[in-house]
């Protein structure tokens, strides 16, 4: 490693140079000293804001909300051994989610590589099972190909996770290559006349058509061409697994969403579609429940797959029209061609809309060991109108977002499909900064304790972020598996927790409390408007497990502390 500082013309320097190029305006890290030539460059580059984060799997979930946000490659920068696996979660988040990343690592020096050196690691091995590529830089006049290459492959075909290693040494020695980086290639633009008519004749015909949105329509402009393209061709619209967001939840064309607590009513009206349009979704386990939707892998549904990467067409289900397509241009296309004629469509859509607004119907949740945390949701529902920007963390809470928050056409939701604990705070931390407006980060008391130490970095950059704690006292989801499998046998799932508001107050932050269903609008409305970050512990119900299940406690709960009042 040389003790100087790294010079223009540099490794570090064409890095720096590359990502301005490619359009990043921002990069978490977790500071290390196998990269210091990196945020050397980072200091004279005004264009790039570095968010310092307290934990590399924040810094590498804050990049992955990013990268949902903006639609191209979050960036996070992390050292060696440590920083790197710490930061392999979210990379395994993103290649789960079909979310770009590009995660730099800080390497050992190139004559270190096999000694069994200090924090060395194999990062093929570490990341190889589940990127999209692991390469390391060893060879200076190829930095700004291999850089170009990382965005390149990141947010190409199926987005994902690119990991570039670069050795501390090179990242000093001087880059005599060209500066030019390759643009990122868009998937095709155009749809075959021939292709397109094929689609539009069969959704024409459909008497009970849905058109199922994924991940890829996530940027304004297509989710804009999804509701024109909804309301022309009268298409109700199911979306894919954490993308509850896509459609506005209160137009009279949403028709749920799928996730790992659809029930079987809804399913089953579901399973009654005769056409199924999947359009940017890669149709995952979770989106076609468990591969039974569409039916089988032969559909008695006529499935109609649009994606950009060909390779995911027919992977579990035989389309019967498959498109390698940019799912936005098609829609925009298909927007275009002749609506249906037959009125029944009207009383499918109808169908499907009125059970997800009887669905999403608040009722009284009795419970004697806290808060039903659906009359929280049903709250935030009330006070925010469902225009809002919500982070989901992991865990049985989610279930009463999905049923009684109703978001509008103007607001985000951002999850991960993985179902990783500890993305809802950095991730509400990253969408803060990007969106500057209020952002509420919905979490469990176990993930909140995982990476809530990002609190510190919303207080250093005193952002409006509020932090919904679902304090159960338990790692809820689990418990609820071990007592259907082992009742009586309690053992690892409860938790005794610190009192969250007064940490929260640690931090720099307000921190507030709910006990009882009374509390539940004024707190809520005092968050809403503090304007800085805030916690909100909520002492929740573990017998409502869920949004549709009672939990049988078969021993006592754990003491927990008891929240102040107001």
């Amino acid at each position: 490693m040389s003790p100087t500082r790294s010079a223009a013309g540099s490794v570090a320097d064409t890095l720096v140079a590359g990502l301005r190029a490619q359009g990043v305006d921002r990069v978490f890290c977790v500071a290390g000293e196998s990269y210091l030539p990196i945020l050397d460059r980072l200091y004279d580059t005004a264009e790039i804001e570095v968010v310092t984060c307290r934990h590399e799997a924040s810094a590498a979930f804050a990049a992955v909300a990013d990268a949902k946000l903006t639609g191209h490659a979050g960036v996070c920068l992390v050292s060696r051994a440590p920083g790197a696996t710490n930061a392999a979660i979210a990379a395994h988040s993103a290649a789960e989610d079909a979310t770009p990343l590009v995660l730099i690592v800080g390497d050992v020096s190139t004559d270190e590589r096999g000694r069994d050196s200090f924090q060395e690691i194999d990062c093929g091995q570490l990341f190889g099972g589940f990127t999209k590529g692991v390469w390391q830089l060893a060879h200076p006049p190829a930095a700004a190909e291999f850089l170009g290459r990382a965005f390149r492959v990141a947010e190409s075909g199926t987005p994902g996770p690119v990991v570039l290693t670069v050795p501390e040494d090179v990242l000093y020695q001087r880059d005599p290559g060209p500066m030019s980086l390759t643009p990122v290639l868009a998937a095709s633009a155009t749809v075959r006349s021939a292709d397109l008519a094929a689609v539009a004749s069969t959704v024409r015909r459909a008497r009970r058509p849905l058109l199922v949105a994924g991940g890829l329509l996530g940027s304004a402009k297509a989710r804009a061409t999804l509701r024109e393209t909804s309301e022309r061709l009268l298409l109700p619209i199911l979306t894919s697994n954490k993308h509850q967001d896509l459609f506005d939840n209160r137009h009279p064309h949403y028709a749920g969403h799928l996730h790992n607590n659809t029930q079987a009513g809804q399913r089953a009206l579901f399973e009654r579609a005769d056409v199924v349009l999947a359009v940017g979704t890669r149709l995952d386990a979770t989106t076609t429940l468990g591969h039974r939707f569409p039916s089988g892998s032969v559909p008695d549904q006529a499935l109609i797959h649009v994606y950009p990467d060909p390779a995911r067409l027919g992977a579990r289900h035989r389309p019967a029209i498959a498109l390698a397509a940019d799912p936005g241009t098609f829609l925009g296309s298909l927007a275009q061609t002749d609506p249906p004629t037959d009125p029944a469509r009207v009383d499918w859509i109808d169908e499907l809309h009125a059970f997800e607004v009887e669905k999403g119907r608040w009722q009284q949740h009795q419970a004697d060991d806290g808060v039903p945390f659906g009359a929280v949701i049903t709250a935030l529902d009330d006070v925010t109108g469902g225009d809002i920007v919500v982070t989901v963390d992991s865990g049985t809470f989610t279930s009463w977002l999905y049923r009684y928050l109703r978001l509008t056409g103007n607001a985000r939701m951002l999850g991960v499909t993985s179902s990783a604990m500890g993305f809802g705070v950095p991730a509400a931390v990253a969408a803060a900064m990007r969106l500057r407006r209020p952002v509420v980060a919905v979490v469990g008391d176990g993930g909140f304790l995982m990476t809530g130490s990002e609190l510190a970095t919303a207080v250093a950059h005193d952002l409006p972020l509020i932090v919904l704690i679902a304090n159960n006292a338990s790692y809820g989801t689990i418990r609820l598996h071990q007592e259907r499998t082992y009742p009586g046998r309690v053992i690892a799932t409860d938790l005794r927790n610190p009192d969250f508001a007064r940490l929260a107050e640690a931090y720099g932050c307000l921190g507030l409390s709910i006990a009882e269903e009374a509390d539940v609008a004024p707190v809520l409305r005092r968050a809403m408007g503090h304007g800085g970050p805030v916690v909100v512990d909520v002492r929740t119900s573990l017998q409502w497990i869920t949004a549709y299940r009672r939990l049988a406690l078969t021993q006592p709960l754990v003491a927990a502390t008891s929240p102040r009042s107001l």
